[in-house]
């Protein structure tokens, strides 16, 4: 694997660089709820900045369609990068290109500028080729440092890099290194999967398959399983609209010999009573809402075997406190096996919620900032977005 790094670049002096970052994050009126993704750019941003480069940061934030939407405003992240990366550093409130160059010429070296939401333009979200063409005008070079948009086939992710030299961030490094290390695993590997569509997950689960040795299924993953194989689910959410070829695939005994399913459930029937029970005595009238106490001992038990570990997605609805016991027991099971005797990554936003809640995020070797980036490399996919910097 070779990946074309900014440390490849000799002479950044002066240099005006594009550099697309993923500052998509929560926010609590106008506050940063959640500051992971932006502070996963810092060593990009800071080593572009020692090296004398003028830096035009490009990201999206929220659902903005290609129109302006003033809720989905970068103004906010840029404020909090003022007081906590540099003061060399200016909102440019234009999200068209072609008006924001005059400004982006007038950078010094070291400077930094934000430009507005990109997905305010149309012309992002289809890739445009004339788009793109104004992206790349704004700079000399092209450096990405998002990987978790790198499945999207947009303007400022993969059209940019037709038209400027194309670079990978520090973040980008880190991230395809990580999870070369699951495609390419130091045996045994496990997978724990959850969440909610096995529509998204899929493909990862059966590409691992023959890498895995286990793969430790929860959450409404799970309920699909059941579902399958002829099990009442009650109430439960469970995904409806699922690819046959997935379905057979979830019949198929030679996928169900890795695949580890809970062997009791956590439910709630509509007056509120909870119970735990094996998954064929799951009622009408109920909802499986997490995994039970004997799951959690049997998916510890195959999580202290391993040598590499990958999970995305929660056991269950974690959200409300009664249901979040299986999630946070297998956090704390991948925490205490991973940077020792197992090398462990997770991703996926609710993954970090459940890991933060245990504050045992320092015992993880890698928590990825992507969700869908992370399942589609892991999955086999291409991604656009490490098309002409990443290399195999």
């Amino acid at each position: 694997m070779k990946i074309n790094s900014i440390k490849n670049l000799k002479n950044l002096a002066g240099k005006k660089v594009l550099l697309r970052v993923d500052y998509n994050v929560p926010l609590e009126g106008k506050k940063i709820k959640d500051d992971f993704r932006i502070k996963a750019s810092y060593d990009t941003i800071n080593y572009l900045q020692e090296k004398g480069a003028k830096i035009i940061l490009v990201s999206h934030l929220g659902r903005a369609k290609g129109k302006v939407d003033s809720s989905n405003s970068l103004k906010p992240v840029f404020l909090y990068l003022k007081e906590n990366l540099s003061s060399d550093l200016k909102f440019i409130s234009e999200h068209d290109p072609k008006k924001a160059k005059k400004e982006t010429d007038n950078l010094k070296e070291g400077e930094i500028a934000m430009i507005e939401n990109v997905r305010f333009n149309k012309g992002e979200l289809t890739d445009d080729k004339k788009f793109s063409k104004e992206l790349a005008n704004l700079a000399e070079i092209y450096v990405n440092d998002a990987f978790s948009v790198c499945h999207r086939k947009q303007a400022s992710v993969s059209g940019v890099k037709e038209y400027l030299p194309s670079y990978a961030g520090f973040l980008i490094e880190k991230e395809v290194e990580a999870l070369n290390k699951v495609v390419n695993p130091k045996k045994p590997l496990v997978a724990i999967m959850g969440g909610a569509k096995i529509s998204t997950k899929a493909p990862l689960i059966f590409n691992l398959h023959d890498k895995a040795d286990n793969i430790l299924i929860g959450g409404a993953l799970a309920t699909v399983f059941f579902k399958t194989l002829g099990y009442e689910v009650g109430n439960s959410f469970c995904e409806n609209e699922v690819d046959d070829s997935i379905l057979e695939k979830m019949k198929n005994k030679k996928y169900l010999k890795k695949i580890i399913l809970p062997i009791d459930v956590v439910v709630q029937n509509k007056k509120g009573i909870v119970r735990q029970c094996v998954p064929e005595s799951v009622k009408k009238n109920e909802s499986i809402l997490d995994i039970g106490p004997e799951t959690i001992g049997l998916f510890a038990k195959h999580i202290k075997e391993a040598n590499t570990l990958i999970w995305n997605g929660p056991m269950g609805k974690f959200e409300e406190h009664s249901f979040r016991q299986g999630s946070l027991s297998i956090a704390r099971s991948i925490a205490s096996r991973a940077k020792g005797p197992s090398f462990g990554v997770l991703g996926g936003g609710e993954t970090i919620e459940v890991i933060k809640m245990t504050k045992m995020s320092e015992y993880i070797d890698f928590i990825s900032t992507a969700g869908g980036a992370m399942l589609s490399f892991l999955g086999g996919k291409e991604l656009p977005g490490l098309n002409k910097i990443v290399s195999y």
